[in-house]
């Protein structure tokens, strides 16, 4: 069933592209629940954001997908008038979505270290141990990013392998440190994680998403970690401010 939904999922997002109204037939109307308050509720919405986008002619490359019980994770690359990059997350429930979330930032880079956004491995292994790469990446994300354990960073990461792909770091251990006790990578912007909402896992790859601040702006943060060996060794990631509730 995973394959089938990832399938689907890749229809619906290259819908954009086409304007395919038959794209959103994953969607079940009546009990779709939208997260990303610029897109209307249900497949209708949908099809009708689509079609109009579609005359834009956008550009959508699905770089990653994953499957994790009833949700389906992909990592994305959009071209409407600018280029970003983001993060999808569906719920399932049977063949048809039900619940969407996404995180989604301009793209920026290369980094410093030469890497960009999102190139790197895009298939998932070690499927045999993806609740033991959840386990390692929920503890990391709990000790070092949101209760700021700065001396247990290398208890969870692979110092000599570790690549990272945001687009302001220049590798190493170093600037992760920085991120959280100066302004990150000298562009004047602190980083403070407050909570983990979710955690998704396939394989090597396991994807967290957060909530807290850049800057003092309310953020949702989306980190894409790839564990080998037991430690964190590559990391993706799109921030995206919240918006205020309405009302």
């Amino acid at each position: 069933m995973s394959i089938k939904r990832k399938e689907r999922i890749q229809t619906l997002l290259k819908g954009i592209e086409t304007g395919d109204a038959d794209s959103v037939a994953v969607v079940n109307p009546g009990k779709y629940i939208q997260h990303n308050p610029q897109t209307q509720e249900g497949g209708e919405g949908l099809a009708a954001l689509f079609k109009r986008l579609a005359k834009s002619s956008p550009r959508v490359n699905i770089v990653r997908i994953f499957s994790d019980g009833d949700y389906v994770f992909a990592h994305t690359e959009y071209d409407f008038s600018t280029s970003r990059i983001g993060f999808e997350i569906f719920r399932f429930e049977g063949d048809l979505t039900v619940e969407h979330w996404d995180n989604i930032q301009p793209r920026k880079g290369p980094n410093p270290a030469g890497h960009s956004m999102v190139d790197g491995p895009t298939k998932a292994t070690d499927l045999d141990r993806t609740e033991d790469n959840r386990e390692l990446v929920e503890s990391f994300v709990d000790k070092v990013l949101i209760n700021a354990q700065l001396d247990r960073i290398e208890d969870y990461i692979d110092a000599n392998r570790f690549t990272d792909h945001n687009p302001r770091s220049s590798g190493g251990l170093s600037m992760l440190r920085a991120a959280f006790t100066q302004p990150a990578f000298g562009d004047g912007v602190f980083i403070a994680y407050d909570r983990m909402h979710r955690i998704l896992a396939d394989g090597d790859f396991v994807l967290t998403v957060s909530e807290g601040a850049a800057d003092g702006v309310h953020t949702s943060f989306f980190d894409l970690f790839r564990v080998a060996q037991g430690k964190l060794v590559e990391h993706w990631d799109t921030t995206e401010p919240v918006p205020p509730r309405p009302g």
